[in-house]
């Protein structure tokens, strides 16, 4: 593989629930994107998004000299973060009231909407939340509270409703990703449309980090990484940013090995005073794996930061090169290759 082809499997760029592949195609062509994420809402059904992911599948497949795949990703999540809907899709409920359910039979309903997803060509879903959320700011909470995404307010509840997801979605064949590490139960503001958003108890021990640790010694393939502050484990980057939290904290301290995907860096308020290909570059600096952009006109500006960065600075080029490889790895280990 070229440098530019390593590069564009550092990238998960926004695609159109709704169908409109175009876009799409031309970027996975000329810039080697590796990863898509459906994005918006869609009643189109499992029928006709199967054949949404089948041609960037085949876009994907006809440009790369080896045939790489796709990681195709949603937020199937339950409640008001469901992307998908239509013909074949069942209505999740949201996360709080699978949070009141059996974990027995949570693990077999996700089971069933990971067959779904996997019928539709979705290969990764991008949850469970594993953010712990006090019941006396879940109201005041906008991330996640407001819009009831958290399975409770118990650590160890969180964690096994986490885990029971994971493992209903791993059985059919869709790759689970736990967010958002650190956790954003105990913010006020949305990244998204917030900035400065800023988490001011969060540390190193903290009981509120006990699913992501538990969700990584079940073997969780990825994790998404919060792009709010979090001041008592290091107050100057936000955590995507942060080599402090994302190499010291969930690679060396939570051992994980596996994929860091960050929350949005196209679009996210949160985010918006670092130009597109800096925040890029910041990222994958810092020890993260595959850059999350719903807005796919900054793919350009992205993708030509880091290949001028991993140009003349081979430490950085290094980087690259392990991030690459753990996205393969998690195709690999997906089945995406046979």
């Amino acid at each position: 593989m070229s440098l530019a082809e390593r590069v564009g499997q550092l990238f998960m760029v926004g695609s159109a629930a709704t169908g409109q592949t175009g876009p799409s195609v031309a970027l996975i062509r000329q810039y080697h994107v590796g990863s898509v994420i459906l994005t918006g809402r869609s009643r189109l059904g499992v029928a006709a998004t199967a054949h949404t992911t089948a041609v960037l599948q085949s876009a994907a497949r006809s440009t790369s000299p080896v045939g790489l795949p796709l990681l195709i990703a949603t937020d199937q999540e339950g409640g008001m973060v469901q992307v998908l809907g239509g013909p074949g899709f069942s209505v999740l409920p949201s996360a709080l009231q699978q949070g009141a359910t059996a974990v027995g039979s949570l693990r077999g309903q996700a089971q069933a909407w990971g067959f779904e997803l996997h019928a539709a060509g979705v290969n990764v879903n991008l949850a469970p939340v594993m953010d712990v959320v006090p019941d006396a700011v879940a109201a005041s909470n906008a991330p996640i509270g407001a819009f009831d995404r958290q399975f409770g307010q118990d650590p160890a509840d969180v964690a096994e409703h986490g885990l029971a997801f994971m493992a209903g979605m791993d059985s059919a064949g869709v790759s689970s990703t736990i967010k958002h590490f650190p956790g954003l139960g105990r913010v006020s503001g949305n990244p998204d449309n917030s900035s400065q958003v800023t988490d001011d108890v969060t540390s190193r021990h903290d009981a509120y980090l006990e699913p992501f640790a538990t969700a990584i010694k079940a073997g969780a393939p990825m994790v998404m990484v919060s792009t709010a502050t979090y001041r008592v484990l290091d107050p100057f980057h936000p955590a995507a940013f942060s080599a402090t939290i994302l190499t010291g904290i969930l690679r060396g301290g939570l051992g994980f090995t596996g994929v860091i995907i960050s929350d949005d860096l196209g679009r996210a308020a949160q985010v918006s005073r670092w130009p597109p290909g800096q925040r890029a570059v910041d990222f994958i600096s810092a020890g993260g794996d595959l850059v999350l952009t719903v807005e796919p006109t900054v793919i350009s500006q992205m993708t030509a930061a880091v290949l001028s960065k991993a140009g003349h600075d081979p430490a950085f080029r290094a980087q690259v090169d392990a991030a690459a490889l753990r996205v393969l790895s998690a195709k690999h280990a997906r089945g995406l290759f046979s």
